[in-house]
């Protein structure tokens, strides 16, 4: 079975790395070597992308999106940088993926005759059960 979606490549000149040091536990090698990866990508500017897909991505409500239209993704989950960096480029790769295909529109629809009198009905039967909590002073 062959995948028919069509994919995006983006060449390694528009991605910018920067390996700074992790945070957290890790002890001597966490204070020594500079393992996270932030990877950064222009996706306002990026010439691969298709221009609806651009849109997309930009209309998307993500914090790690600037306000420039950059992404950031900042990969420090392994203790390596090599395993980082396959990691960001891997999130980068579902980002990318996640504007490929455009969302369904929503179809208004109506409630039916019977939705509305099974729904009706539920609150007067709970309506009832609450009327019966209640204790009647008789004359």
């Amino acid at each position: 079975m062959s995948d028919s979606r069509p994919s995006i490549e983006i060449p390694e000149s528009e991605l910018v790395e920067r390996f700074v040091r992790s945070t957290g536990p890790g002890g001597q090698n966490v204070n020594k070597v500079a393992t996270a990866v932030e990877l950064r990508f222009d996706i306002a500017n990026s010439p691969s992308l298709p221009e609806a897909v651009r849109e997309r991505l930009l209309a998307r409500r993500d914090r790690r999106v600037t306000q420039d239209g950059v992404l950031v993704i900042s990969a420090q989950r392994f203790r390596t940088q090599d395993r980082n960096r396959d990691d960001a480029r891997e999130r980068l790769a579902a980002f990318v993926e996640a504007g490929l295909h455009a969302p369904k529109p929503r179809v208004a629809t109506r409630p039916t005759r019977a939705s509305k009198e099974r729904r009706l009905g539920a609150k007067r039967e709970r309506s009832s059960i609450k009327q019966g909590r209640t204790r009647r002073e008789w004359d």
